[in-house]
């Protein structure tokens, strides 16, 4: 950990004193724009900062257009991260965006192909589906799959050997609930609980949680793993519903829900970074701007310095909210003054960068599912057709009759590495192996890097994993990162945590809090056997101790 700075060039700037009623917020993801939109909601004005001087939303951000020429016409499509959408145990997010009349029209997803790779070996198989749509009840509508041909078709005998192993494991992810449980299970990996699985059924459960976790099968923790597991799809068969956004996260989410905050008496600062948060006290010397601000004399109080415009400023809060990334919190607690010594000793999960490539074509592909997985020696992770998901691009398409594909890849770190026109043309080739009938139509080609700040969800032992309430009397968290009971995952954990982030402001203050809607509950025969399962694990702990 690094020293944290002696002091901080605060002296030359005047101190804005904000009142009670107005919390401040770090960061203007979804966690932090959840956190507003409910704070306004209630009668404050809470004022929000946000690094990037442009954007916001976090990984729901949107970004620079981008214009291609084809057919005499110029056509401009919206940049992003990366396609999104959402499950539908995202009961808050839903709840939230339908409150505001700013739900969109979603594009529900209809099917996943499996396309499995090795060498001149090209297979694929229709899953999602088969998942979501199984007559066989949870947890067994995996099941469903091998009354598909084309899967069973990549199957061997081998894979078919291992089923009893790919068993114990989904029945030992029903046992345990590492989120509920707070477990940690310090030290597995997703490798560790697949070891001894067969190469092909690995490979294929690999390719859905990279799809999710966005990490390679080593650096994914088991913990992350099962809870994924455990939410998405092994309790319920239709938690495997998804839906697709019309169009980037940011036109579809993030900036309705930050006019959202604005209009109800949000304040959002672009461009302004959070540097330091110090403690203090609002002593008598303040008096005068403790009646204008409401805050008791005496009080204790959290000083925010900022960097704005090539200014270092600072503002006096009784409450913040912590809504950054778990990289960009760890830097934040460890590198300031009052936060230093506790946060050196608290579970940050670690943030992974991506790559995401869009690659435009003459002419559209043959017949195939609209999204899916690679796995085997392809360097993708995913594919989404976007002509066939978002509006910007199915206008082009129907108008050109070109589709365009978007893939994402997860790692390992040295593939990152690779300079952009390497990484692109190990990209290209790859996707000529997949769909050959689109060699020589290539049309456009765009590469983009997200830096490290997607979470690899892993949880901390108690007391070490930051969650809502932090050591820190009057400062609270919330993102996808922050520890809370609720099992949901990524987008729904961000507005869970940004809700109940919220809820703990509003509490402390002596205002009603907002409900937070639970969310699915396990299929009655899951539930049946998690509850069992359950039980016998403890039963057999309690034998060993004993």
């Amino acid at each position: 950990m690094q020293n944290p700075p002696d002091s901080f060039p605060v002296e030359a700037n005047p101190i804005r004193h904000l009142p009670a009623t107005s919390p401040l917020i770090i960061g203007g993801g979804i966690a932090g724009l959840m956190a507003a939109v409910h704070l306004a909601e209630r009668g404050l004005k809470p004022l929000l900062l946000e690094a990037d001087p442009v954007w916001l939303g976090g990984r729901l951000k949107g970004g620079p257009a981008v214009e291609i020429e084809h057919q005499g016409r110029t056509w401009r499509f919206p940049g992003e991260h990366g396609v999104h959408g959402i499950w539908s145990p995202y009961r808050n997010f839903q709840a939230t965006l339908a409150r505001h009349d700013m739900r969109p029209v979603f594009v529900p997803a209809r099917e996943e192909t499996w396309i499995f790779g090795r060498g001149r070996l090209i297979r694929r198989a229709a899953i999602g589906s088969a998942i979501r749509h199984s007559l066989v009840p949870a947890p067994f509508h995996y099941l469903h799959l091998f009354l598909r041909p084309r899967f069973l078709n990549i199957l061997t005998l081998r894979d078919l050997a291992a089923m009893f192993r790919v068993f114990g494991g989904l029945m030992s992810a029903m046992a345990i609930d590492p989120i509920a449980e707070h477990k940690s299970l310090h030290g597995l990996s997703l490798a560790d609980f697949t070891a001894g699985w067969s190469p092909t059924l690995r490979s294929f459960f690999a390719g859905l949680v990279r799809s999710a976790l966005a990490a390679h099968p080593k650096d994914v923790p088991a913990s992350g793993f099962i809870a994924f597991l455990r939410f998405y799809t092994l309790l319920r068969r239709d938690a495997w519903a998804f839906s697709y956004l019309p169009g980037s996260g940011g036109e579809c989410v993030s900036e309705p829900l930050a006019g959202v905050a604005r209009r109800q008496g949000s304040e959002i600062r672009q461009g302004a970074k959070v540097v330091a948060l110090e403690q203090g006290r609002n002593e008598m010397k303040h008096q005068e701007s403790s009646l204008k601000s409401g805050l008791p004399i005496d009080q204790q109080i959290w000083q925010v310095v900022y960097e704005a415009d090539g200014q270092t400023r600072t503002l006096e809060a009784q409450h913040v909210i912590l809504a950054v990334d778990a990289p960009a919190a760890k830097t934040l607690l460890q590198m300031s003054l009052a936060t230093a010594e506790a946060a050196g000793k608290l579970h940050f999960p670690t943030g992974v960068p991506t790559a995401i490539i869009r690659l435009w074509f003459k002419v559209k592909p043959k017949p195939i599912a609209e999204a899916g997985i690679y796995t085997g020696d392809f360097v993708m992770d995913n594919f989404f057709w976007l002509d066939r998901l978002q509006t910007a691009y199915a206008e082009w398409s129907g108008a050109t009759g070109g589709s365009a594909l978007e893939m994402h890849i997860y790692g390992p770190p040295d593939l990152l590495a690779q300079p952009d026109a390497s990484l692109l043309a190990h990209v290209l080739i790859d996707t000529y192996r997949a769909f050959p009938e689109l060699r020589g139509s290539l049309l456009h080609s765009i590469l983009l890097r997200n830096e490290a700040s997607h979470t690899l969800f892993s949880i901390g032992e108690p007391g070490e994993h930051l969650g809502i309430e932090t050591p820190w009397p009057g400062l609270f968290a919330c993102g996808d990162w922050v520890y809370h009971p609720a099992p949901a995952l990524y987008l729904e954990r961000a507005t869970t945590t940004g809700i109940a982030a919220a809820n703990a402001v509003l509490s402390s203050l002596g205002l009603e809090p907002w409900p937070i809607l639970p969310h699915p509950q396990p299929e009655w025969l899951a539930g049946k056997m998690e509850r069992g399962l359950r039980r016998l694990r403890l039963a057999m702990l309690k034998r060993k101790r004993g």
